[in-house]
């Protein structure tokens, strides 16, 4: 990891988006230095042309700290990585991205989870189990960010995920790890799960029909 913490959410945000996952300004990424305090992604901007100009700096409280252009502002979903913070000490960097493939899972679930196909890439996610049986949680996509922020805290106080991974509803899917490169990875293996799903539903509708 580098020096500083924006080199490395700038390089992650450039693949996300060269990925179609973090298309025009869509997503946030942020990641925490030593003090507790983040790096987030401003509100607006392209995701593959970031610099370190289009990061603020926040506590846990929800303040600013560091505002290196004026101008910007917070994430919209600045509530989400503060209840991931919130809820996981232990969380380094959490990461939001928008993809086809979430949006169209979120619709595969009628609940409130969505369930992970017993595959080899849910070793990736800390799952060691044979045949596992693992969810991710669904929130509803209000229109009121911090409404949903508020359900994420208050699930998780009583009932920690199987993964570290959320998913919104027709919004996109929510990781965390313990540093840059685990959360990086993680987006890379959930997308990779969601993708085998919307393809093996194709594939029985293809059979079917």
């Amino acid at each position: 990891m580098s020096g500083d913490l924006r080199t490395d959410l700038i390089a992650a945000a450039k693949h996300f988006y060269d990925r179609g996952w973090m298309v025009g300004t869509a997503g946030n990424l942020s990641s925490r230095l030593d003090d507790g305090s983040f790096w987030i992604t401003a509100s607006g901007r392209q995701k593959g042309k970031l610099t370190a100009t289009d990061f603020i700096r926040m506590n846990l409280d929800g303040i600013i700290l560091e505002q290196p252009d004026p101008h910007s502002r917070p994430s919209a979903e600045t509530s989400i990585h503060l209840a991931v913070y919130q809820s996981f000490p232990e969380a380094q960097a959490c990461y939001h991205v928008h993809s086809i493939e979430a949006n169209l899972v979120s619709r595969l679930a009628a609940g409130d989870v969505v369930s992970l196909p017993a595959i080899e890439m849910l070793k990736g996610l800390g799952v060691w189990e044979e045949n596992p049986q693992v969810s991710m949680p669904l929130f509803t996509n209000y229109f009121s960010v911090p409404q949903i922020a508020q359900e994420i805290g208050e699930l998780f106080a009583i009932s920690p995920p199987q993964v570290p991974a959320l998913l919104i509803r027709d919004h996109g899917v929510t990781v965390w790890g313990n540093s840059p490169a685990t959360a990086y990875n993680y987006i890379e293996i959930v997308e990779y799960i969601f993708r085998y799903m919307v393809m093996a539903r194709q594939s029985i509708l293809d059979y079917t029909f």
